[in-house]
C-alpha cells in the first residue's frame, strides 16, 4: 500500500548543506532544536511506519514549529526589540540567531509542504482523499453547499476593509481568508476579510466511502458567491498569524492566580511573530497583510498550499486501523499483581520500577486511589506540573481530602500552555479541602513526586513515587518514562524536606539521598563526572552513560569535554537539543551522541556513572531525575535526582533500559561533529527498542537476555566506533 517518499527535498544541496553555525565548543540551541524537528519530519518519510502514523509525524512537526515561534523566537525578538545584546553560548546575537532561524525554518516549512504533497498522493492510493477545491464533483458540490449554508455560513462574519471598517484583530493561530471582490451593480472593488472561528472544523468530511475531506478555507473560496451575493470574486487567499505566547512573571504580583488568568488573556493578543501567507496570494492582498500585520516585528513567509499543517491530526482520526500502528495495551506490573493489587504491600516488600508506556500508568493511579481510600493513610503530598484534562489524579486527591486526610498539592501555574487547565484543577482541589500551594514565584516546580504517609504498627511509614514524567494519563501512553516506588525511610525524609522547601521555603538541612535544583543538582553532577575523570587518570574505567531530552548547560558540557580529554568514555542519548559537539579531536573524541525518534517519545532522564568498576553491575552508579541538563533546570526550577540503589532495580535500569537505548539501530540518529544527524543503519542485527519493550514490557529478568542477544555483555565493553 505504501511506497517510500524521496528524501531529496529534505536535504540541502551537497555544496551548501545545512550545518548549524557554531563556535569551537557549542552548537546553537535554537538551530539544534530545528534539527530535532527535522528528524521528526523525516519520520513522516519512513516507509516502516503506517501511512496515517507518517501523517501524524508531519502534524507533530507542524505543531512543534508553531510553539517554537510562539515562545523561543518570540523571546529572541523581544531581546532584539529591546536592544539586548545577550549572546548565545555559541557567540550569536539575537539578530544573528533570528536570521539563521528564519532561513532554516523556511526550509523546514518547504519540506513539510513537499512531504504533505507526497503523503497526499499515498493517501489517495489508500482510499483516503483530501480534496482540492477543483476536485469536488457535482454531487459532492451539492452536499457541500447545503452543509456550508446550514453549518458553516451562520458562524462566519465577513468584514469589509475600508476607512469605516479598520483591520480587525486576528487571534493567535487564527486562520483567515482575504477576498477581493467587485460589486456587480456598480463595478466597485471591495476587499473583505473572513476570520475562521476556532470552533469551525478544519476539514469537512463528506458522507459515505471512500473517506473524502475538504479544508474549511477551500469551502470558503468555493462558496464565495454564497458569502458575497451580488459580487464577483477576483482573488482570494488564506493567511495565518502566530503571536508571542510567552508569559513573563511580575515578581511584584500580589495574587499569582489572578495574574496568570489575566496573562493568559493577554497572551491571545501578543505581538505578531510570524505571518504565514498561502502560496499564490495576489500581490494586492499580500501587500495589505504585510502592512497591517507584518510591521518590523514579524517574520513573513509563504507557507505553501496548506496552512497550519498541524491541523492534519483531524484526518488522522479517520477509522482506518490498517493505516495505523497496531494497538498496544500496556501491562499492569506483575509485582503488584503478586500482592493482590496492594500497592503498599508490594512497595514495602521491595522497591519497584515501572517502565511507561510499556507498563501502564494505571499503577500510579492505583497508588493514589489506594491512598485515598485507605483509612490508615494520614497525609498525601503531590506535585502537579502537567496533569492534562483527564481528572483521574485530581479525583484521587479530592477523594482523599473528602475522606478527611491531609492533602497538599503543589500546582505549577507556569507549565507552558497548561496554565489555564492548572488554574481550573487548583480551584477544584481547593473547593474539596486540598491545601493548594503554588511554590516559588521565581522558580517552576518541575519535580514529579508523590508522597503518602501511612500509620502502620503504631508508627508512620512514608511511601514515595518519583517519576521522570508528568502525572498525565494521556501523555503517559506515548512518552517513555520511569516510575520509581519506594518505602525507604531516607527517601521519605528527603521528599518531606523537598515539599517543605516548596511550600514553606524551609531550606533542607540534612538531605541524604536526593539532589535538588536549584540547590545542588548541577554540582552533584559535576562531582560525579569528576570521579570518572579521576578514575580514568588513575587507569581505571571511566564511563558516563546518560539519557535526557536536552543538553544545553555550558558548565556540564565543559566538564564532559574535560572528562573526554581524560579518557572517560561518554555515551549520550539526547532526543532533542544538544549543544555539545561530539567527536572533535582534542576536545570530545571520546563522546558519542545519538537521538532516538520513533513511535514513542523518549522522555525519561537516566544518568549512569561507571564509578571505576570493571563491570557496571560491580559498582556503577545509576540515577533517575526530573531534570534535563539545561540552565533552566539547574537554576530556575525545583528538580530532583535520586540514586537507584536497590540491586534489582539498579540492574533493570542499567542493563535493560540503558542498554536497549544504546543498541537501538532502527530509530537512532548519530550526531556528527559538524552538526549533522545521520540515521544509523540497522546492520546485520537490527534492533528497535520500542518494539522490544512492547514485546517484553516487564523489566523483570530481561537484562541478561537483552545484552546477550545483541552481543553486548556489558556497557563497559561497548564501543560503537
Amino acid at each position: 500500500m505504501t511506497r517510500p517518499i524521496h528524501l531529496s527535498h529534505l536535504a540541502a544541496p551537497d555544496d551548501d548543506p545545512f550545518v548549524p553555525e557554531v563556535n569551537d565548543r557549542y552548537f546553537n540551541r535554537e538551530l539544534s532544536w530545528l534539527a530535532f524537528n527535522r528528524r521528526v519530519l523525516e519520520e513522516a518519510c519512513n516507509p516502516a511506519h503506517p501511512l496515517l502514523e507518517r501523517l501524524r509525524f508531519l502534524s507533530i512537526s507542524g505543531n512543534n514549529l508553531d510553539e517554537f515561534f510562539m515562545v523561543r523566537v518570540a523571546g529572541l525578538k523581544g531581546q532584539q526589540l529591546k536592544d539586548v545584546d545577550r549572546r548565545s553560548s555559541d557567540g550569536l546575537t539575537p539578530g544573528q540567531q533570528l536570521a539563521a532561524i528564519t532561513r532554516e525554518a523556511d526550509a523546514l516549512m518547504a519540506s513539510q509542504q513537499a512531504v504533505w504533497g507526497d503523503l497526499r498522493t499515498l493517501l489517495d492510493e489508500a482510499g483516503l482523499h483530501v480534496l482540492r477545491r477543483d476536485e469536488v464533483d457535482a454531487e459532492d458540490a451539492e452536499w457541500l453547499e447545503a452543509h456550508f449554508r446550514e453549518q458553516i455560513f451562520p458562524i462566519l462574519t465577513p468584514q469589509a476593509l475600508d476607512p469605516a471598517h479598520p483591520f480587525p484583530f486576528i487571534p493567535n493561530k487564527g486562520l483567515s481568508v482575504m477576498f477581493d471582490v467587485v460589486r456587480d451593480s456598480d463595478g466597485e472593488p471591495v476587499r473583505e476579510l473572513v476570520m475562521i472561528p476556532a470552533s469551525a472544523p478544519r476539514f469537512v468530511r463528506l458522507p459515505g466511502e471512500p473517506a473524502r475531506y475538504v479544508s474549511i478555507e477551500a469551502l470558503l473560496k468555493r462558496f464565495a458567491p454564497v458569502l458575497f451575493p451580488g459580487y464577483t470574486l477576483v482573488g482570494a487567499a488564506a493567511f495565518r498569524v502566530l503571536r508571542d505566547s510567552d508569559i513573563e512573571i511580575d515578581e511584584e504580583a500580589e495574587d499569582l492566580v489572578r495574574y496568570f488568568a489575566n496573562a493568559i488573556k493577554r497572551r491571545r493578543r501578543g505581538r505578531v511573530i510570524r505571518l504565514e501567507l498561502e502560496t499564490g496570494m495576489p500581490d494586492a492582498l499580500a501587500k495589505v497583510l504585510r502592512h497591517e500585520l507584518g510591521g518590523a516585528d514579524a517574520t513573513i513567509t509563504e507557507s505553501g498550499n496548506l496552512l497550519s499543517i498541524g491541523d492534519l491530526d483531524a484526518v488522522i482520526d479517520e477509522d482506518r486501523p490498517d493505516l495505523k500502528f497496531l494497538p498496544f495495551v500496556p501491562r499492569f506490573p506483575e509485582r503488584i499483581r503478586e500482592f493482590g493489587g496492594d500497592c503498599f504491600a508490594a512497595i514495602r516488600a521491595k522497591d519497584i520500577i515501572v517502565h511507561h508506556p510499556y507498563e501502564t500508568f494505571d499503577v500510579v493511579l492505583a497508588f493514589l486511589k489506594q491512598a485515598a481510600l485507605d483509612p490508615d493513610v494520614i497525609a498525601i503530598k503531590q506535585t502537579l506540573y502537567r496533569a492534562g484534562k483527564q481528572p483521574a489524579v485530581i479525583n484521587a486527591l479530592i477523594a482523599a481530602a473528602e475522606a478527611g486526610k491531609s492533602v497538599t498539592a503543589v500546582v505549577e501555574l507556569r507549565a507552558r500552555f497548561d496554565e489555564e487547565q492548572n488554574i481550573l484543577w487548583a480551584s477544584a482541589l481547593e473547593r474539596a479541602g486540598v491545601q493548594v500551594v503554588y511554590g516559588f514565584l521565581e522558580w517552576k516546580t518541575h519535580a514529579k513526586v508523590s508522597m503518602v504517609v501511612r500509620r502502620e504498627d503504631g508508627r508512620f511509614r512514608t511511601y514515595c513515587h518519583f517519576g521522570t514524567g508528568n502525572y498525565h494519563p494521556v501523555t503517559a501512553r506515548i512518552y517513555t518514562d520511569l516510575s520509581f516506588f519506594t518505602a525507604d525511610p531516607r527517601m521519605g525524609r528527603d521528599a518531606a524536606q523537598m515539599f517543605n522547601y516548596v511550600t514553606g521555603y524551609v531550606e533542607p538541612t540534612d538531605i541524604t539521598k536526593l539532589s535538588l535544583s536549584p540547590r545542588d543538582l548541577r554540582q552533584k553532577l559535576l562531582d560525579l563526572i569528576d570521579v570518572e575523570i579521576a578514575n580514568a587518570r588513575a587507569g581505571k574505567t571511566g564511563a558516563v552513560w546518560a539519557k535526557m531530552n536536552s543538553l544545553v548547560d555550558p558548565a556540564i558540557i565543559d566538564k564532559l569535554y574535560e572528562a573526554s580529554g581524560a579518557g572517560v568514555e561518554i555515551d549520550l542519548i539526547i532526543r532533542g537539543i544538544c549543544c555539545l559537539r561530539p567527536g572533535v579531536p582534542g576536545m570530545s573524541e571520546h563522546i558519542r551522541v545519538k537521538s532516538i525518534i520513533g513511535r514513542f517519545l523518549e522522555h525519561s532522564r537516566i544518568f549512569c556513572f561507571g564509578n571505576g568498576a570493571a563491570l557496571p553491575n560491580d559498582g556503577a552508579k545509576v540515577f533517575i531525575s526530573s531534570a534535563d541538563w539545561m540552565p533552566r533546570n539547574f537554576d530556575r526550577r525545583v528538580e530532583y535526582m535520586l540514586p537507584i540503589e536497590n540491586p534489582t532495580v539498579h540492574d533493570q535500569v542499567l542493563d535493560q533500559v540503558m542498554v536497549a537505548n544504546l543498541i537501538d539501530t532502527e530509530q537512532s540518529w548519530e550526531l556528527e561533529s559538524d552538526g549533522r544527524y545521520v540515521r544509523e543503519t540497522p546492520g546485520d542485527k537490527p534492533f528497535n527498542l520500542h518494539r522490544y519493550f512492547m514485546t517484553n514490557p516487564s523489566l523483570s529478568g530481561r537484562g541478561a537476555a537483552l545484552a546477550e542477544s545483541n552481543a553486548v555483555p556489558t556497557l563497559a565493553l561497548r564501543r560503537r566506533r
